[in-house]
């Protein structure tokens, strides 16, 4: 991640006080807002890909599926039901119910290219559902060296896929400069707790350790039980000296949580705390323009109203206490709390790319 990603991560600007006047600040400040009057612009043709891209896809589709393979393949996406189609291996979690949901809205799919219209669906992983629709177990061979090497990337440190197979809950937590934010999902996607916890004296004096321990076991003390403790990974080290004082905040967070998490909920010897690519959750909600995260707060307040309007909607908020978080929800509109929108984020794509792709 560059300067500007540091500083601007999640599209918030973590600000301190030394930085404030400084020409280096004022140089970023201004970069990144010509980047935001722009970014509409990027934003605007990707939403439209099903002109431009869908169409190149859908001819390499054709090319490489014979009419009667693409008959085969839109008779199990047109007919099987949802336990049906979970029996492939790529399409089980929230793939298949997509499917369904999308089929009964839309009608039946005319070809390939039309799968590429259904959320999580792009031309990879279309392609590879296709050819494991067409040979089941020659597909589920190719998958799991690819695999394996998606999973190094996306989390830290390496866990067995057995383990993941068995999640049934998790705490995702992001850390800020002023604030620490965590999400309480199990494996239906539920949220069983969701909220934040103000640290605005950390960044201040000449970082005590003390202080860091006495705040973040305060907020440990919060935390409810859980099979893994997933943290957002701290970006790379920066080059420009004035910067030092934010990376080294981050790192005495992390390693101050990572170490009394694993202390306070220890089983059995192994890891519990993992921590998570921010960008690779990024592109999962399709948050990035060129390196930099753009804000999550449109996506979580999208997930919140579907939760009320949707039978079975993408996240779960309980309905005795989908009013707290609505209202905490509404309380941080005036404010930028983008650590509070990444850590429900975070749990969902953890999920969905760890979780949910894991499963055999």
């Amino acid at each position: 991640m560059n300067v500007l990603g540091l500083l601007s991560a999640g599209g918030r600007w973590r600000c301190f006080p030394f930085l404030l006047e400084s020409s280096l600040f004022q140089t970023l400040r201004n970069s990144c807002c010509r980047k935001k009057t722009t970014a509409p612009k990027k934003i605007i043709p990707h939403v439209d890909f099903s002109d431009e891209n869908t169409k190149e896809s859908g001819k390499a589709l054709d090319k490489l599926f014979s009419s009667e393979q693409q008959a085969s393949i839109l008779h199990v996406l047109n007919t099987a039901s949802n336990k049906e189609l979970e029996a492939f291996r790529l399409l089980r979690g929230r793939k298949s119910i997509n499917i369904v949901e999308h089929r009964e809205k839309f009608g039946p799919f005319q070809n390939l290219e039309s799968l590429m219209n259904v959320p999580l669906f792009r031309y990879k992983t279309t392609l590879k559902v296709c050819k494991s629709i067409l040979s089941p177990e020659t597909g589920g061979k190719k998958k799991k060296l690819p695999e394996n090497q998606l999973l190094r990337k996306l989390i830290k440190p390496e866990v067995g896929r057995e383990r993941l197979k068995a999640v049934n809950s998790i705490v995702s937590i992001v850390s800020g400069t002023r604030r620490i934010a965590w999400a309480h999902l199990d494996r239906k996607l539920a949220v069983l707790d969701w909220q934040q916890n103000e640290c605005c004296q950390l960044m201040k004096g000449t970082y005590p350790s003390s202080v860091y321990l006495e705040e973040i076991s305060s907020v440990i003390s919060k935390m409810p039980k859980a099979d893994f403790y997933v943290l957002e990974k701290t970006g790379p080290s920066v080059q420009n000296s004035s910067l030092f004082p934010v990376l080294l905040h981050f790192h005495i967070v992390e390693a101050m949580l990572y170490a009394l998490l694993n202390k306070t909920f220890a089983q059995d010897g192994q890891h519990q705390v993992l921590s998570m690519n921010r960008n690779a959750v990024g592109k999962h909600f399709e948050l990035m323009i060129g390196d930099t995260r753009t804000s999550g707060k449109e996506i979580v307040k999208q997930l919140l109203s579907e939760s009320v309007l949707k039978e079975e909607p993408r996240v779960f908020f309980p309905p005795d206490k989908i009013v707290r978080y609505r209202q905490l929800f509404s309380s941080t509109e005036q404010y930028r709390a983008e650590e509070l929108y990444d850590s429900l984020l975070q749990a969902v794509a953890f999920y969905e790319l760890a979780v949910f792709n894991t499963e055999s």
